[in-house]
């Protein structure tokens, strides 16, 4: 008579659902999946900005970026090297004037609102607020505000024609910032209940009186 040889079922790990260890998952099951790394680059560069927001930069550490991300330090080494290298992409506006500038000369005013009301309100993410931020940071803040003037409101000036650019441009950016704190640091209740559309209808026509006046 032959020997039927069974193999003891497979029971998940208490409290994982997974497989206890040095088992194979059941068939059919998918592995999980990988965490993203540009997404998890985000989380980071989030992370990191919301603490920029809160602290001194000489306060912040790895491992309150880490924890605020949810991902371990050394994956923030892997990505960023350093604090430095982290912060020095926090502290630019490169990124977010590209796309906070991204449309038509007539059109550019109704665009900047939408896309800061937007972002506050899909993304908690301001693309130019963090400038306020600067007195928090000492030597870091200089370089803050020199990363601003640069990439947000020297940039936009150079797209406007006309006298004065600069000064308009510089306005432009003061009154776009003062939705900015309205509605994500004073978080004004009818403000943040109104329409994004209508926030562009009434507010748009007021930053671009600087762009083409």
């Amino acid at each position: 008579m032959s020997t039927v040889t069974t193999r003891p079922a497979r029971h998940p790990a208490p409290g994982t659902g997974e497989p206890r260890p040095g088992t194979a998952a059941p068939r059919g099951e998918a592995a999980a999946p990988r965490r993203d790394a540009e997404a998890t680059k985000a989380d980071i560069l989030r992370a990191a900005r919301y603490l920029l927001a809160r602290h001194a930069h000489a306060d912040i550490t790895l491992k309150s970026v880490a924890d605020r991300a949810g991902v371990s330090p050394p994956l923030i080494l892997k990505y960023f090297g350093n604090k430095d290298a982290l912060f020095a992409r926090v502290m630019s506006f490169e990124s977010d004037a590209a796309a906070l500038l991204d449309a038509p000369l007539d059109e550019l005013g109704r665009h900047m609102v939408r896309h800061l009301v937007t972002g506050q309100r899909e993304r908690g993410a301001d693309p130019v607020l963090r400038i306020v931020f600067a007195p928090l940071h000492g030597e870091q803040g200089d370089i803050l505000r020199s990363n601003f003037r640069a990439q947000v409101s020297d940039r936009l000036a150079a797209r406007l024609g006309g006298p004065d650019a600069g000064l308009r441009a510089e306005l432009a950016v003061s009154t776009l910032l003062g939705l900015g704190v309205m509605y994500g640091i004073a978080r004004g209740s009818r403000l943040r209940a109104t329409d994004v559309e209508d926030i562009v209808d009434r507010y748009g026509p007021t930053v671009q009186a600087h762009l083409t006046p």
